[in-house]
Order: C-alpha cells, then structure tokens, then sequence
C-alpha cells in the first residue's frame, strides 16, 4: 500500500486548507483511512478518521472545523480545515488500515501563523 498526501503549506489563522491522500496497491474500499498529525515535541494524535462503511471520527479538538471524505472511486481521503488555529500547525500524515496492517504516508506540513 502506498499512500501519497498533498495539500499542506501556510496558512493563515482562520484560514482554510485541504489536505489530500491518494492511496495505491490495495482495495481501497476495505480500509479504514485516517489522518494523524504530529506537532514538534508532541506526540502523533488522530484527528480524523473513516471506515469503510463511512463511519465518521474526529478529535475533539477540530470538531465543527475540519471535515474528513473518502472517494472510493479515486481511492483518495481528503480533511478540509476551516477555521485553522496555531495550534493545528503541524505535520500531517494519512494513515490506513488494512485488517490491522497500518500504513503510513510521508507527511505534510502545515502551518498557521499569522
């Protein structure tokens, strides 16, 4: 599986930014896709994920801002983030999971200041 994430860069507080993960070499449909992000000295955290069957998870802290999709056709998961805060700054990674094979992509960074 090989996951290949785009979308990040500057942004200013307040502003919007859409993040997309394109997945290859596997049945995109059965996995669980996910997007993680990992902050300097911080530890990775799940922000949004969703199943196969469309079930839907977000951190508490990006609730009401960032919304997570699939398109299984394109085999791509996109988090559009609204309302960007400094403390979204952060590297951002797709993740999936196939029947508990976690795979990871490489990154992308986004920052928010001003």
């Amino acid at each position: 599986v090989q996951l290949q994430a785009s979308g990040g860069g500057a942004v200013q507080p307040g502003g919007s930014r859409r993040l997309s993960c394109t997945a290859s070499g596997t049945i995109f449909s059965f996995m669980i896709m996910g997007w993680y992000r990992q902050a300097p000295g911080k530890q990775r955290e799940l922000v949004a994920s969703v199943s196969s069957g469309g079930l839907i998870t977000y951190a508490d802290s990006v609730k009401g801002r960032f919304t997570v999709s699939r398109d299984n056709a394109k085999s791509t998961v996109d988090l559009q983030m609204n309302s960007l805060k400094p403390e979204d700054m952060a590297v951002y990674y797709c993740q999936a999971n196939m029947l508990g094979f976690i795979y990871w992509g490489q990154g992308t960074l986004v920052t928010v200041s001003s």
